[in-house]
């Protein structure tokens, strides 16, 4: 029995279970919606605006460890949703998008509607195809799943035209996939672990430096047993929070741009840096010969090679899925009895005590005026720390990801990579509908909420209860933190003027809104919201406008030379920083 393309799209969905897509409806795929209408064994989630569509599916895929799917139609559909695949690509979220197209007679013409879907999205996908044969359609999708979950995962593009949604075959899912020129490694090279463990077992300061791909690799429990094991400091990057526990002593905090004190100096002045899963990139290593003025021996371990030494040179490069060689490394540790020079490691960890009581997060909350570093730190209160919290980017982010203790993966969602302002809700609308039962939270600001406020509408529709957290400060706030330090305080188009009230804005849509303005109304704000577990709820807290996130690594700076939160500022100079390094082992 021959059907049609659109109907072998939908049974290929519904053959990997699929149980979510998102998207948005337009003449190119309307015979694919017109087949969706006719099944249900998966949810269609009509978002408001097709970049929302890609990120929702990211953080579906984030939180339940599936592929992500999402469908736009061609034209200006596929081109809205080009932003949520390059968020998706830069932090190796495995997606696949499907993106109507002309019909194949008409491609190249400059049809109605018509863009080379392919061709923008080379720079910003794991792959794409373009189906230009209905036969076609069924293993293309099948290789789609396989490319996008496999190795270093990413977001996959199929471009399938009209007439080849309309055409009929016969339909055959293929139970597996080979692709003679697609064979990512798992196992890690026996050699070079054994290398890792002599390099490691010399180690007098030691140190661990774990990444997203901790998490998106499933390897959190051996991170855990191996650090334990070993009894050595560790710190994560901002796609990494959360694969350590952030409340266990070994954990520094994050590392980077806006990282702890303890967790760069430690970084900086380690002999011995096992990077796992992690790519050093720009906001965790601003300027590499700096990073190698101490001569720090590294080891990487990367299930992508490009990644390895692509910033920074690796001594000892690793190959392989994380989980794998992490087991490999611990079983290898246990086998062969190694210990690190206790006196070594004794004299690293109080040196690494030392920075740690510096309290580099500190911060005063006065009676007038919200901190916003005081709105995430009770969040994280009356949320016992075990929500999923979902970020826009900006400050807010930052404070999040400092304030904010994530004990397990997948528990915090953001866009590392691109720097994606917009993400925030339709990031928490695809978390709660991947984890129903979990409490989601998003953390934003009034510039990055007001990029994909529509999807308020969507949360109506489908009723998903998240709860908005809007740190108010009438600004841009890091373009104003830039502004501030490196620009001369010429505040150029970061005042965020004219903003509507959100809190009529949330009931226009359907929602409960709140304002929040004292201290004081904090913590009974936050209980009240939560307590309506079947509302959405806007939480536009008004904060101090002068807040700046602290420690940071300005540009050409290395993780040795940040500036200062003020408390610190005052009583810790660049020659006692100095001066610290002489107590090392």
């Amino acid at each position: 029995m021959q059907i049609s393309g659109a109907q072998i799209l939908v049974q290929c969905l519904q053959a990997e279970g699929v149980k979510h897509i998102f998207g948005y409806p337009g003449g190119a795929v309307l015979e694919i919606y017109d087949a969706i209408f006719k099944q249900d064994q998966f949810q269609h989630i009509l978002v408001r605006h097709e970049q929302a569509a890609v990120h929702a599916a990211d953080a579906y895929s984030r939180c339940s460890n599936e592929v992500g799917v999402a469908l736009v139609t061609s034209g200006p559909g596929a081109t809205n949703a080009v932003t949520g695949v390059a968020t998706a690509y830069s932090d190796s979220i495995p997606l696949v998008i499907i993106s109507g197209q002309v019909a194949t007679p008409a491609i190249g013409s400059d049809a109605f509607q018509e863009v080379d879907m392919v061709g923008i999205t080379r720079p910003c996908v794991k792959h794409n195809f373009l189906v230009t044969d209905v036969k076609d359609l069924a293993s293309t999708i099948k290789k789609a799943f396989h490319i996008a979950k496999s190795g270093r995962p990413g977001p996959v593009v199929i471009d399938v035209p009209k007439d080849v949604t309309q055409a009929l075959t016969k339909f055959h899912y293929p139970e597996d996939v080979h692709i003679r020129s697609y064979q990512p490694s798992s196992k890690g090279h026996t050699g070079q672990i054994k290398k890792a463990l002599q390099l490691l077992n010399s180690a007098k300061r030691p140190m661990v430096y774990f990444g997203g791909g901790v998490v998106l690799g499933n390897a959190s429990e051996e991170l855990k047993e191996f650090v334990q094991l070993l009894g050595v400091p560790c710190t994560g990057t901002l796609m990494g929070l959360g694969a350590y526990p952030s409340e266990h002593k070994q954990f520094l905090g994050m590392l980077g741009m806006h990282g702890t004190y303890e967790a760069n100096l430690a970084t900086q002045n380690c002999d011995v840096l096992v990077a796992v899963g992690a790519r050093f990139d720009d906001r965790v290593v601003s300027v590499p010969s700096k990073f190698y003025a101490n001569g720090k021996k590294i080891i990487h371990i990367d299930i992508d090679p490009s990644s390895i030494s692509k910033r920074v040179k690796a001594d000892i490069p690793i190959v392989g899925d994380v989980k794998s060689v992490l087991h490999d490394l611990i079983d290898g540790w246990k086998k062969d009895n190694l210990q690190l020079n206790t006196a070594a490691l004794e004299k690293w960890w109080k040196q690494i005590e030392g920075w740690r009581t510096q309290n580099c997060l500190y911060f005063d909350q006065d009676e007038d005026v919200i901190k916003p570093q005081f709105v995430v730190q009770t969040l994280a209160k009356v949320t016992q720390n075990n929500a999923i919290i979902t970020s826009d980017v900006g400050q807010h982010q930052m404070f999040a990801a400092q304030y904010y203790p994530f004990n397990r993966p997948r528990q915090w969602l953001n866009s590392g990579g691109l720097g994606t302002m917009g993400v925030g809700l339709p990031y928490a609308m695809g978390a709660k509908l991947a984890m129903p039962e979990a409490t989601v939270a998003c953390i934003t600001g009034e510039g990055s909420i007001q990029m994909n406020i529509q999807e308020l509408s969507t949360c109506n529709q489908y009723g998903i209860p998240v709860k908005i957290i809007n740190l108010n400060n009438r600004y841009l706030g890091m373009v104003r933190q830039w502004q501030e330090m490196y620009y001369g305080n010429r505040y150029s188009q970061s005042y965020m003027d004219s903003l509507p009230d959100f809190v009529k804005l949330a009931e226009a849509y359907g929602h409960v809104g709140m304002r929040i303005e004292k201290p004081s109304e904090v913590e009974p704000a936050l209980i009240e919201a939560f307590k309506l577990k079947d509302r959405l709820v806007f939480m536009d807290f008004i904060t101090d406008r002068s807040q700046n996130v602290f420690p940071m690594v300005g540009n050409g700076k290395g993780l040795d030379e940040m500036d200062l939160p003020p408390h610190m500022s005052d009583t810790t100079t660049e020659d006692e920083r100095s001066r610290d390094y002489g107590n090392l082992p």
